[in-house]
């Protein structure tokens, strides 16, 4: 009798012609991409006896640090195993915009580690939803903390959202590693066993993601704090709970946090921080307008 694990399997041949066709796709883009780049873009000298069109493959390889061999070996289509890491050098070297880098993680059938800037979530109706909640702090963050989104009030309240780079722009970085951001959380040794235990909590489904796990790496190395709360094993759910956080234009505010979840999955979602008394109303109010005029300066 056939079962069903018989009857929905991909047999083997065909798995194994959709792996050389997805080598030869990633053989072509990458070869197209270096072709179309030229040595000055990428900082290089051009020389008097280039043939090539665009970069060398040895350019390419100098430039993310792998071994031209093996690189040649990418660009011929070879069965070889293909790193996160490579991979993103490989797309800063050959100046990948967004649409790009996603098409290259694609065909190297691996996962974008890097914090998700864009995101089928942020709609213009969600950027709407945030606007609309002034003064009322709000932000869209996935499972690993990365924040996608946020208003102009949510921008102010813990620190200077808007002069952090896009890659550190995590919550559980910046609560274990920026100073402002540190400074500005009242409760910050439980608040930041609670994020560790909450996303141990998250990383159970998502064990193989290279994305939580250069997180976890990067955390691990830059935040003794860090390894001394993830070596306890805490695991707590996603909760809502009261926050007091100290600002550094309108003082204490005391606030409710809630997560909206975007979609069926506990994956992206809204967290927003409702004032839980009325001063708090008034210096989110001040800190929204604060917010505003340096936004029109």
């Amino acid at each position: 009798m056939t079962t069903m694990a018989q009857e929905t399997a991909v047999p083997p041949t065909a798995s194994a012609s959709l792996s050389a066709i997805r080598r030869h796709e990633l053989a072509a883009f990458l070869r197209h991409r270096r072709e179309h780049l030229t040595p000055e873009q990428v900082g290089l000298p051009r020389g008097r006896r280039r043939r090539t069109p665009g970069l060398r493959r040895e350019e390419v390889a100098q430039l993310s640090a792998v071994g031209v061999t093996w690189y040649t070996w990418l660009e011929q289509a070879r069965d070889i195993q293909v790193s996160v890491q490579v991979l993103d050098a490989l797309a800063r070297a050959l100046l990948l915009d967004h649409s790009e880098r996603s098409h290259l993680f694609q065909l190297a059938g691996a996962v974008d580690p890097t914090p998700a800037h864009a995101c089928p979530s942020i709609t213009p109706a969600i950027r709407q939803v945030l606007e609309e909640l002034e003064p009322v702090p709000a932000c869209v963050q996935n499972s690993r903390y990365d924040i996608l989104a946020y208003n102009r009030t949510y921008g102010l309240l813990l620190c200077d959202l808007d002069t952090v780079p896009p890659e550190d722009r995590n919550c559980m970085i910046l609560s274990y590693t920026d100073d402002d951001w540190r400074s500005s959380i009242i409760h910050l040794p439980e608040a930041q066993r609670l994020m560790a235990a909450r996303f141990r909590a998250t990383m159970a489904g998502h064990l193989a993601e290279p994305g939580c796990q250069m997180l976890l790496k990067r955390l691990r190395a830059e935040s003794p704090e860090f390894r001394e709360v993830w070596n306890r094993h805490e695991v707590i759910e996603h909760r809502s709970r009261r926050k007091e956080f100290m600002n550094r234009y309108v003082g204490h505010v005391s606030v409710d946090h809630t997560d909206l979840w975007l979609g069926p999955e506990a994956g992206a979602r809204m967290v927003t921080y409702t004032p839980a008394d009325e001063e708090s109303r008034r210096r989110l109010e001040r800190l929204h307008t604060i917010a505003l005029e340096r936004g029109s300066a």
